[in-house]
Parts: structure tokens; C-alpha cells; sequence
């Protein structure tokens, strides 16, 4: 598990930021008439803004350069 979370953290960091900000958006800004797909609900909102802190977060990665 440790191994997981240390060539994984970028892309945690990310969701967990993603997240606590797409509820926070959703929780201030959010959609007064209800018909908005991503930010009427807290879960869609929650889920959307973690995948996209995924990728965002997930370019600072380095990649492993193989020695042959």
C-alpha cells in the first residue's frame, strides 16, 4: 500500500484537491435552477472536479526513464 500511494501521490493529491473543490464550488456557487448536469448535484460536482484534479495533477509526474 505504501509503495501505491508513493508512485501514485500526484494523482491523489489531485483527486482529493479536485474534490474538496468541486464541493466547495458546488456549496457556494453550485446551480440556482436546479438544471445544471454537473453542479446541481454535490456528488456529480464532487466527481467531476476529482477526475479533473486527476489529470491536471497527474502531468506534474515524472516518468521513469528506463536504462537499457
Amino acid at each position: 500500500m505504501k509503495k501505491f500511494i508513493s508512485e501514485n501521490q500526484w494523482y491523489l493529491i489531485g483527486a482529493i484537491t479536485g474534490a474538496v473543490g468541486g464541493f466547495l464550488y458546488w456549496k457556494f456557487v453550485g446551480c440556482s435552477s436546479g438544471t445544471c448536469m454537473i453542479t446541481s448535484n454535490p456528488r456529480n460536482s464532487t466527481l467531476y472536479f476529482a477526475v479533473m484534479g486527476t489529470l491536471l495533477f497527474g502531468m506534474f509526474k515524472k516518468e521513469e526513464q528506463k536504462v537499457e
